[in-house]
């Protein structure tokens, strides 16, 4: 079954002055892949894996380009012109995405970007964005099988809040539909400029009652003590055996030389001094003891 929306792995049935067609389904018959995206290897009978939507004139068609994102994923997108009817966002394909005025939370303006949901109009089959994109979260606590603490998951910048930023959050799994959290990420855990739209990877801290998950930009747990532990005691080996930063040091001062935490940092330290490996002078700076 063909997916409108999504990339498509489809045969090349037959040439044509126009392009190559490709098989398709009951539904959508043979499906045009335009001459523009056609390349010299292409072959009768040969895969290939397209993105299948709605051209100008809402014939179903194919491509080799990639967009912004597909039905069913949130993507932060630019207003690229407006109408009566709504707002037309770049998405990375000739055709503009259409976002009509009523999936609109305040009327879109050109040249601003929007964290938007890419879906299929039910009524009419047309591809279109929504920025209410609240519905299309899951509100209830991700199963413990999906989300652990200490686990590494994607996430997208969706709003800066007072408390720090709101993120929209998933698990990369080719073989598993996404599912979409809604996730928190305090300022005391930003240690890098960051913008809506922005994605990164982040860790889970604590999965809430309400179903949203607080959110760290760095690993957790004493795995990633041990880790940057190590990367410490490096540094001092190849810097003379000295460290000015100490636990006392300013958070950014830490994070622009080591990209850590404030917290990472001083339980690394912690490690090493325990481990009789650094001695911690008077003026908070570290360094090797005479035995390493």
């Amino acid at each position: 079954m063909i997916e409108l929306g999504k990339f498509n792995t489809l045969r090349i049935d037959h040439s044509a002055e126009q392009g190559l067609y490709l098989s398709g389904d009951e539904a959508t018959g043979d499906i045009l892949l335009p001459n523009r995206y056609v390349t010299p290897d292409m072959r009768v009978g040969q895969e290939v894996n397209v993105f299948v939507y709605l051209d100008q004139d809402e014939r179903i068609v194919a491509t080799t380009e990639t967009p912004l994102a597909q039905v069913g994923e949130f993507a932060f997108l630019r207003v690229a012109w407006t109408n009566k009817y709504g707002a037309f966002l770049h998405w990375g394909l000739m055709k503009d995405l259409f976002c009509p005025f009523r999936e609109q939370k305040q009327p879109m303006q050109r040249d601003k970007g929007y964290i938007v949901y890419v879906k299929e109009d039910e009524a009419t089959h047309r591809l279109m964005a929504t920025a209410k994109v609240e519905r299309y979260l899951e509100h209830t606590p991700p199963p413990i099988s999906h989300f652990r603490h200490g686990d590494a998951v994607e996430a997208l910048v969706w709003q800066k809040t007072d408390l720090g930023f709101k993120m929209i959050v998933w698990k990369e799994n080719p073989d598993e539909p996404r599912t979409y959290y809604q996730g928190q990420l305090y300022d005391n855990q930003i240690f890098q400029p960051l913008r809506t739209g922005d994605r990164v990877t982040a860790y889970v801290d604590h999965i809430r009652q309400d179903g949203k998950t607080d959110l760290t930009l760095q690993p957790t747990g004493h795995r990633h003590t041990l880790d940057f532990a190590e990367t410490l005691l490096r540094y001092l080996y190849e810097n003379g055996g000295r460290c000015d930063l100490g636990d006392k040091s300013d958070a950014e001062l830490i994070y622009d030389r080591f990209k850590v935490s404030k917290k990472a940092y001083k339980r690394a330290i912690g490690d090493l001094y325990h481990r009789r490996l650094i001695t911690i002078e008077e003026d908070g700076s570290i360094s090797l003891t005479s035995n390493v």
